[in-house]
């Protein structure tokens, strides 16, 4: 099995990644493991911010490297969060917290113009100084909720509405998430590339 380093130390993504990736023969560590701290983030795309956090990772353990970088964008606000979307009511804020700032500045935003969308970019590299990363993205199409519902998933799950489920992501199980979600789709991408490389 090949082992590859997943620049993040969130349980919920690092379980959800390696659920995902396992079934392809790739084990995955967190970066954790290794005592590598988190990246900065200050890039401006999805695309910026996933190529640092893997290059960091990289470079720290002398493993390949994963990373993504995720969020939501609502139409509504501009297609705010974005980058932006773990740290949306400030540095260290929690999922809640999140939520919670995402519903009062939707409060008098029509149900029908809440739509929104979970975005992930996923980044592999084989070294730090690798000159073609891997890079797939995936997104998953819903709306924002006005109250929370459900006890599952992570982020924004609990007020993200999914009309083909007729559930909100934080209602889903997990196998039934990582067939839907933005995540799994850039992830299967990304398997499916690397089987051409490992």
């Amino acid at each position: 099995m090949n082992k590859i380093v997943l620049a993040s130390g969130n349980a919920g993504k690092v379980q959800e990644i390696n659920k995902l990736l396992s079934s392809h023969g790739i084990d995955v560590v967190a970066q954790t493991e290794f005592d590598v701290p988190e990246a900065v983030e200050d890039g401006l795309t999805f695309v910026e911010n996933a190529l640092k956090k893997a290059r960091h990772a990289a470079k720290l353990t002398g493993l390949p490297a994963i990373a993504d970088d995720s969020g939501i964008e609502v139409d509504a606000l501009d297609k705010r969060p974005g980058i932006y979307s773990a740290r949306y009511s400030g540095e260290g804020a929690t999922d809640t917290e999140n939520n919670e700032k995402m519903l009062a500045e939707l409060k008098d935003v029509a149900e029908a113009d809440r739509t929104a969308r979970y975005w992930c970019v996923m980044v592999y590299l084989e070294n730090e100084n690798d000159p073609t990363p891997i890079i797939t993205q995936g997104s998953l199409e819903g709306r924002m909720m006005t109250t929370p519902q459900g006890e599952g998933g992570f982020g924004y799950d609990p007020i993200f509405w999914l009309p083909e489920q007729n559930c909100a992501a934080a209602q889903l199980s997990m196998e039934e998430k990582n067939k839907i979600s933005h995540r799994a789709i850039a992830l299967n991408a990304l398997a499916e590339e690397l089987k051409k490389r490992l």
